[in-house]
């Protein structure tokens, strides 16, 4: 049971072909909708943007490839609306843009998950101007891009900072994936708190490590990839993959059906009507 008294939801593993029909099926979303995918991902875009530019003010733009790699962390909170687009073209429905909206500000608890998600985004942040104190120096500033590449490629203090510094936010990201890969998509479907939502989360990937797993990675991999341009390639990534997440969790988290206690068949039975045997006879 879960701490708001309701059923845990139930978890499947599923498998590499798994994956792979959901993001097929996540292009088809976006193919049918591509005006609410390529939306999403102009904002996600040009919120990467905005921030690039607010460190390009403070001269501090040797942090846009920790960025660049950290902004895949607020990806699923970005995605909400993809999650509700597929979500309604499964029922049946045509995307409603009202619709979108109200359901996620009825959902009081996608509010905690978005700031768990943003905290640690932040953790990712300072954690890297902390090891850039530690290894690089504490009052390390660098004019360019550039610069700070060239530092960290071809020093000793530099390619210690790279090492620690991707191994560390691997470990963030697989602690974030885990607890938001189902957790957005079943709060945005079911009304359960958030903190059972990340518990479900967190099942899935244990169920199915291999898979979830190199799932993350892929993630990880194509929007730090897309985001080399300057956010650009964002625009399609994203919804893509917010598409493919839905999915995905349609296949691991079960439907409500199958989460019935197993005495449930067995109460119906009894509530059921018998004829006599006397009467079965004639």
């Amino acid at each position: 049971m879960s701490i708001s008294g309701k059923v845990d939801p139930v978890v499947r593993s599923v498998s590499f072909a798994d994956i792979a029909d959901a993001f097929g099926q996540g292009l088809r979303d976006f193919q049918a909708a591509p005006l609410y995918g390529l939306a999403f991902g102009a904002f996600y875009a040009a919120g990467g943007v905005l921030i690039l530019l607010c460190l390009t003010a403070l001269h501090m733009v040797y942090l846009a490839y920790p960025l660049a790699a950290g902004f895949a962390l607020i990806g699923p909170f970005v995605a909400l609306g993809l999650y509700e687009v597929s979500r309604q073209r499964e029922a049946g429905k045509r995307p409603s843009p009202m619709q979108i909206v109200g359901l996620i500000r009825s959902r009081g608890e996608l509010g905690w998950m978005a700031f768990v998600t943003l905290f640690l985004f932040v953790i990712w942040m300072y954690q890297v101007r902390l090891l850039i104190a530690l290894f690089l120096g504490v009052s390390a500033s660098f004019g360019s891009l550039q610069e700070f590449i060239s530092v960290v490629l071809t020093t000793n203090e530099g390619l210690v900072f790279l090492a620690v510094g991707n191994c560390v936010g691997a470990a963030l990201a697989l602690v974030l994936f885990s607890l938001t890969v189902v957790s957005f998509p079943l709060l945005l479907d079911r009304d359960v708190d958030f903190v059972t939502a990340m518990l479900t989360s967190v099942r899935a990937v244990v169920t199915s490590p291999g898979p979830m797993i190199a799932w993350a990675a892929a993630i990880v991999l194509l929007l730090a990839v897309s985001a080399l341009p300057y956010f650009l390639g964002l625009v399609v990534t994203l919804p893509i993959l917010g598409h493919t997440t839905w999915h995905l969790y349609r296949k691991i988290v079960a439907p409500v059906a199958a989460e019935m206690p197993e005495t449930m068949p067995e109460r119906a039975a009894d509530n059921v009507l018998t004829l006599p045997q006397a009467a079965t006879r004639n």
